[in-house]
């Protein structure tokens, strides 16, 4: 009998991940769960603690994870660590299913020394996030923020309805998506719908057809900043990427435009979006990941009263929760039948 081991969290629950391992599985598996506090406690990085460097965002320590995963020969995960000092003392682990797009609680070289097979769920809150980013950009551009503020605070902003100062529509602006991967070909494809001027930049793909045939528009960096209204991130964090928007290319965005960022905190110089917002250069931002998490009271772009602001919920939708379960046991029943995986790292 297979023996898998489950470690879910208060988002990604161990219950669901059994749930849908049992529902493909045809053979006998024996199943133990762990559930973890995230989010309602906040994750480690790898910085944080000797022996976990080079992984991040992570929940637990090496010693639960070893005690629990034990003789496991396959792991399901969301957010526990598998540092190389771990995968060394689980020796019959062959297949790790993480239930995120990008395994950075695991230290891939480490695995591949070890043999053990990682797959991960590319996607599992692309439609979620690609909404929430919907959302993030009406906020902004509808003034949903501003007049919410405003009542809270006992004030009527008739003003707001004013010709020179009221929102604009979606499809009378232009949006310049940056990344075009699961998430930004879903924001894409819902702009469209809104009938806004879409401008895309990644330099590693190419449009889809379809997107060519609606008149979205592939352009560098610095075209897409100096012609868009709004612009939002999309990319992965890489060395290419890290503060990509810095004071620099926030000095590139139209006067008045907004910026919203539901990717990656890494990607922005934070210092250079306070001043840009400051000074009024950017209209308003929308801000929903962040370098550090949680945000110190302190942090500057707290006080600013043209951001936005939410602590890194835009994937989290309790489609992400079936979906992401639904990916990984399809994993273990193919480890389990001999068959290849469908997404390894």
């Amino acid at each position: 009998m297979t023996s898998i081991a489950v470690i879910g969290d208060l988002f990604m629950l161990p219950e669901v991940f059994e749930e849908k391992i049992r529902s493909v599985c045809d053979e006998d598996v024996q199943i133990r769960t762990m559930l973890q506090p995230w989010p309602d406690v906040p994750m480690e990085h790898g910085y944080a603690e000797a022996g976990m460097e080079g992984l991040k965002e992570y929940f637990g320590t090496a010693e639960e994870v070893i005690d629990f995963v034990a003789d496991a020969e396959i792991l399901v995960t969301h957010l526990a660590p598998l540092s190389r000092e771990i995968m060394m003392k689980l020796k019959n682990l062959k297949l790790v299913a993480v239930s995120r797009g990008g395994p950075v609680n695991i230290d891939m070289d480490a695995a591949r020394d070890q043999g053990i097979l990682v797959v991960n769920t590319p996607g599992r809150n692309a439609t979620a996030v690609a909404e929430f980013t919907i959302g993030a950009i009406l906020a902004e551009t509808r003034l949903i923020r501003e007049g919410h503020e405003s009542l809270r605070a006992g004030k009527w902003r008739g003003d707001l309805y004013r010709a020179d100062r009221t929102g604009r529509e979606l499809n009378e602006m232009t949006v310049g998506v940056v990344g075009y991967g699961n998430i930004g070909t879903k924001v894409v494809r819902l702009l469209r719908a809104f009938g806004t001027k879409v401008l895309v930049c990644d330099p590693y793909v190419q449009l889809s057809a379809s997107d060519l045939r609606g008149g979205v528009e592939q352009v560098s960096l610095s075209d897409l900043l100096t012609c868009s209204d709004v612009v939002t991130l999309h990319p992965r964090v890489t060395e290419e990427t890290r503060q990509m928007m810095n004071a620099a290319t926030f000095a590139l965005m139209k006067p008045g435009a907004t910026f919203i960022n539901t990717a990656r905190g890494p990607l922005v110089d934070y210092n250079a979006l306070f001043l840009a917002l400051e000074s009024q250069h950017l209209a308003g931002a929308m801000l929903e990941t962040f370098s550090v998490e949680p945000v110190p009271a302190d942090w500057p772009l707290l006080q600013l009263p043209n951001v936005t602001l939410t602590p890194h919920i835009a994937g989290a939708s309790v489609k992400t929760v079936t979906f992401a379960a639904e990916q990984a046991a399809e994993e273990v029943r193919r480890y389990l039948g001999n068959h290849p995986p469908v997404n390894p790292i």
